[in-house]
């Protein structure tokens, strides 16, 4: 396939995890990839992997002049933007009142900030072509976790910036959506991952009865960037192998 032929895609976090699947796929279907990460390193290596069509900068979030850089420097290099996907993120386990209030404005600054600057400094460009926004919430954006409530707030409020922006941007042709994946096996859950008993528990509850791949979330962060979801804006989609179809009790016998 080359449903993204011609179109120039700007991914951060790109470096690593569902960021790398994104621009792994988008670079398959032959768009020209623009990454940002911290992790300069990371990203040069991907850039080497990918070949001709991809530009990196090295990108934090969480600071707004680096947004903007971000996306200038792609409409310098290849004259717009046609699709967006947030994917940058960082994580917090721990109580409310655990650890400093630090950790909680780094969290808010990189997942909710980072989406919401960047989607500002790309907006323009997205009405000049019609393009759209992708965001990487979480299933902690629609439902609250143990020992997550930094996490799950500015999840939380990207879930809803994800609703109320497509409802703001639709009749300039703009569409912006969000995948909302469960647990998956990327750099940023590397903790959970080395502790087998607790992905036991992940796969019991995953009615599919394992975690999902980088791939699993790009595919769909594709499809949603594609002509295939034209008609397709506000939606938060679940990929999680079915855990949010349960109402949470254990399974009956």
């Amino acid at each position: 396939m080359a449903r993204f032929s011609g179109k120039i895609v700007i991914v951060t976090g790109a470096a690593s995890g569902s960021g790398e699947g994104a621009a792994r796929r988008f670079a398959a279907e032959g768009a020209t990839v623009v990454l940002g990460d911290t992790d300069a390193a990371g990203l040069k290596a991907l850039a080497a992997d990918l070949g001709d069509r991809v530009a990196i900068k090295a990108t934090d979030v969480s600071r707004n002049a680096d947004c903007e850089a971000l996306v200038a420097f792609a409409v310098e290099r290849f004259g717009k933007v046609d699709v967006l996907v947030n994917n940058a993120g960082v994580d917090h386990l721990g109580k409310l009142d655990a650890g400093d209030l630090s950790d909680f404005t780094k969290v808010i600054e990189t997942d909710l900030y980072g989406v919401v600057q960047m989607s500002r400094a790309a907006i323009a460009h997205r009405r000049g072509t019609k393009g759209c926004i992708v965001n990487v919430s979480s299933v902690s954006g629609l439902g609250g976790d143990w020992n997550h409530s930094f996490y799950c707030a500015a999840k939380g409020a990207v879930t809803n910036f994800t609703r109320a922006l497509a409802m703001d941007e639709a009749k300039a042709g703009v569409r912006v959506n969000a995948v909302n994946p469960s647990f998956t096996y990327t750099a940023l859950t590397k903790g959970m991952t080395e502790q087998p008993e607790l992905v036991a528990k992940f796969e019991e509850r995953i009615p599919m009865g394992r975690g999902a791949q980088p791939e699993d979330i790009a595919s769909v962060i594709a499809f949603l960037a594609s002509d295939d979801a034209g008609f397709v804006t506000g939606v938060n989609l679940p990929v999680d192998g079915g855990l949010s179809a349960s109402n949470g009790q254990p399974p009956l016998s």
